[in-house]
């Protein structure tokens, strides 16, 4: 898998010069601080008055495949609480209030906390980094996420030994979001990862994309990704962060446990019982043309925590 670091790197290689930030506006705002940046881009608010993120300092990018336009990665999204179409997000979304914005971290932890969300990634330094985005739908994207990595809270919060797993929780406004009764899902929405996996170094914490903070449709103001499983295991919104010893329920695997599995690692031979997952279909392309790679291209990174699993039956 090809991994850059900063020094390798062009801007112009991670993102459409027509969209990217300005470097003057980068040096204009580095003397602000990024958490205040986050507080101000989180109401919902048209793509023009995202707020630019300062002193964004790594940057990796995992593919050399065509990082998505801002347009299609902000239009195309699933956040059923929003409803069912890709396009209701962006239509919806922006009705949910994301400021001010609490985390509550708890369980087997020595320090849990409730975290504004900007002292919640202050310590931390703010990341971007390209993956590939894979969908359970067999669609996909490469999106230039901006975060900070999920180990980094971890460590913080310090778990004992008694957390195995980690649960993430999506907020609940039913006012806010149209969608909720026509979702099919037991809501507030939760997501779960094995500990090793959230402690892996792909495993991100993001706050925004494209050098901006998050749009709504897109999890504002703080969402998980972990490049190698499918994309609903990136909990949007998220408003609680749980160590728990047993593995925990997920809103996917509760509504329908034969088709989506607590693991959910892109595989291209384990076929969802309604369509294959061998290939898949690149937006804004049509067809399933290109062909799905084992943990979505992440396979030397990520295959050795599954180590003599039997990955289709724990899928």
């Amino acid at each position: 898998m090809l991994i850059r670091q900063a020094p390798d790197l062009k801007s112009s290689e991670i993102t459409p010069e027509h969209i990217y930030l300005r470097r003057r506006e980068f040096l204009r705002l580095a003397t602000g601080a990024a958490a205040g940046a986050l507080i101000a881009g989180c109401a919902p608010e048209p793509a023009s008055a995202q707020t630019p993120i300062p002193n964004i300092g790594k940057r990796m990018v995992t593919t050399d495949d065509k990082v998505n336009t801002f347009e299609e990665i902000t239009s195309y999204n699933n956040y059923y609480e929003f409803g069912m179409d890709k396009r209701d997000p962006q239509r919806r979304a922006g009705q949910l209030k994301t400021s001010p914005w609490t985390v509550k971290i708890e369980g087997a932890c020595n320090k849990p906390a409730d975290y504004a969300v900007e002292d919640l990634i202050k310590p931390f330094e703010l990341e971007e980094r390209v993956y590939r985005f894979r969908c359970v739908e067999a669609w996909s994207m490469v999106i230039p996420w901006v975060g900070i990595p999920l180990a980094s809270v971890i460590k913080r919060a310090e778990p004992t030994s008694k957390a195995k797993f980690v649960e993430f929780t999506t907020v609940l406004h039913p006012k806010e979001m149209p969608g909720l009764p026509y979702g099919g899902l037991n809501w507030p929405y939760t997501e779960g990862l094995r500990l090793d996996e959230a402690l892996h170094p792909l495993t991100l914490l993001a706050v925004g994309l494209y050098g901006k903070t998050l749009m709504n449709q897109n999890g504002a103001p703080i969402r998980l990704v972990v490049p190698w499983k499918y994309g609903f295991k990136g909990a949007k919104s998220i408003v609680r962060i749980k160590f728990t010893e047993r593995m925990p329920h997920t809103a996917w695997n509760d509504a329908a446990p034969d088709e989506y599995g607590f693991y959910s690692n892109v595989n291209p031979n384990v076929d969802h019982p309604r369509w294959s997952q061998a290939t898949e279909r690149r937006i804004p392309g049509y067809f399933k043309s290109t062909k799905t790679l084992m943990f979505n291209g992440y396979a030397d990174q990520v295959a050795s925590l599954y180590a003599g699993m039997d990955l289709k039956k724990y899928y």
